[in-house]
């Protein structure tokens, strides 16, 4: 086996662009090509050209309802740019197959370093399951005088509430009469 090379792109870059769409983790194409250090509509290409490759498991394009709030959701657009389709979005099986289409160097490199990311996000996922489950079995265990340490742990392991984020910008409630 050859050395392991050093890391071409730092780990929290990666996991950053990991997103949850429908159901599935994935990665979009724009942030992929930076990756790859290739424009997007090259990837894209690659892609098309090889369409046998990217079953709907492996790749799939945003519809314009997911591609709109997706984009609401990221607070600049610059990485949007001019873009006139709504991406696509690359599963850990497509990420693994574009290496394969795109043939450089770098992309198996970075290949490599998605998809270390990606088991490292099953192992947090993993370990996070087998936490709730331990911490059911604690309760069982013990009486209810414990349960307001158990229920604050859950709320602590508990994936934070879209209505409990604090808005930004301007909204209606926040209007003030204006001053004479």
């Amino acid at each position: 086996m050859g050395k392991i090379p050093t890391s071409l792109i730092p780990a929290e870059r990666i996991e950053q662009s990991i997103l949850l769409i429908r159901g599935q983790k994935v990665m979009l194409d724009s942030d992929l090509a930076s990756l790859y250090d290739v424009e997007t509509k090259r990837l894209v290409e690659a892609v098309k050209r090889n369409v046998q490759r990217f079953p709907e498991d492996f790749a799939f394009q945003l519809d314009v309802d997911e591609f709109d709030n997706l984009r609401s959701q990221i607070a600049t657009s610059s990485s949007w740019g001019g873009r006139r389709y709504p991406p696509y979005a690359f599963t850990e099986q497509g990420v693994a197959m574009l290496s394969s289409v795109l043939r450089s160097p770098r992309a198996v490199a970075v290949n490599i370093e998605i998809m270390r990311a990606f088991v490292r996000l099953r192992r947090i996922l993993a370990s996070h399951a087998d936490l709730a489950r331990k911490l059911d079995a604690l309760e069982k265990k013990y009486d209810a005088q414990f349960r307001v340490v158990f229920d604050a742990i859950r709320q602590l392991m508990a994936p934070p509430d879209e209505k409990s984020r604090r808005r930004i910008g301007f909204h209606a409630s926040n209007k003030t009469e204006p001053r004479p």
